[in-house]
């Protein structure tokens, strides 16, 4: 009965012996160097219209790169482009009726008042002097010679005529001063208000235009022609290509051996033969659980520090979720 104890405890013993000598190999392959696994991630976009419309054309498919500032879709502003149409000939009238009110009177405007003052005048001339011709008759002949009616209609028509008269000297004097300030200042704020509107619209037609914010790998198209799209609908889903990097997590005792800026090599199983130069940009501060996505034995159940590892993948060998292996040059920190 002990003999099998026994063995079967020599067997424990080099089972743990061979395991311990396989963690520290795979943890420590090259002397100076710490190798570990993780995965290639990059920064996604969402890219969605500013406006709300229906879509009318696309001009991107899934897999191509693009450039930062391309077009990648347009929306149906041609109802916009009509209003904005109204709005700058409404702004076109009242930049005239502006000018108009700037420039004052015009010199035919002053001649046709004067010419209208100087009739009423004569008017107002030739009334009061048939009223005085009524007057002395009506003396003379001590109010036989002209009737009561004529004399009060002479006398009316005086005063009408004399109105009529001091009417078109009034006219003559606003035409002379020309438009008030407060019509010359109403006419700029209807004038700037048009101008605003018509920037609006600018402004929603221009939203029309999907641009790509940057240099980016279109991962999915989301929308098609003639979908109804708002802000909050994205249409393509965009993958960076810079920057790129491979996110790894190390356990706390090789915290210590990580530095900011150190330098690393990143490797594929698809490239194996063809590492990719990066370093490392970020250490986090804070530990969390192993994601699952770690495949490591000896780290899915232990509390890890994520490390980001920037890359130059000048040439786009990696992949967004792709596992890499990183070797990190210990004291290479800079």
């Amino acid at each position: 009965m002990k003999k099998p104890l026994i063995a079967a405890l020599v067997i424990m013993l080099v089972v743990l012996v061979a395991g311990l000598v396989w963690w520290h190999s795979r943890a420590n392959r090259d002397e100076g160097h710490l190798v570990l696994d993780g995965n290639v991630d990059i920064r996604q976009i969402s890219l969605a219209f500013d406006g709300s419309g229906r879509v009318l054309q696309l001009r991107a498919e899934e897999g191509d790169r693009v450039k930062a500032g391309q077009i990648l879709g347009l929306l149906d502003t041609r109802t916009l482009a009509l209003q904005a149409a109204q709005a700058q000939a409404q702004i076109d009238v009242q930049q005239q009726n502006l000018l108009r009110l700037q420039h004052g009177s015009r010199p035919q405007e002053l001649a046709q008042a004067k010419s209208r003052l100087a009739a009423a005048q004569a008017s107002a001339a030739k009334a009061a002097q048939d009223l005085a011709r009524l007057q002395d008759i009506a003396a003379k002949t001590q109010g036989h010679g002209v009737s009561p009616q004529d004399l009060d209609s002479a006398r009316s028509n005086a005063q009408v005529a004399k109105a009529q008269a001091d009417e078109q000297q009034q006219a003559l004097r606003l035409t002379e001063i020309g438009p008030r300030e407060e019509d010359i200042a109403g006419a700029e704020a209807q004038l700037q208000a048009s101008q605003a509107q018509l920037a609006v619209l600018t402004h929603e037609i221009n939203q029309g235009e999907l641009i790509a914010p940057a240099d980016a790998v279109v991962r999915s198209r989301l929308l098609e022609p003639g979908d109804m799209v708002t802000p909050q609908r994205p249409v393509f889903a965009l993958a960076l290509t810079q920057p790129k990097w491979v996110r790894v997590y190390v356990s706390e005792t090789q915290l210590a051996k990580v530095k900011p800026g150190m330098t690393a090599t990143v490797t594929t199983d698809t490239y194996p033969g063809q590492p990719v130069d990066g370093q490392v940009g970020y250490i986090s501060s804070v530990a969390e659980f192993t994601p699952k996505t770690v495949q490591t034995e000896e780290l899915r159940t232990s509390l890890v520090y994520e490390v980001r590892v920037v890359v130059q993948d000048s040439g786009n060998r990696l992949r967004l979720g792709q596992p890499a292996t990183v070797r990190l040059n210990i004291g290479s920190s800079q």
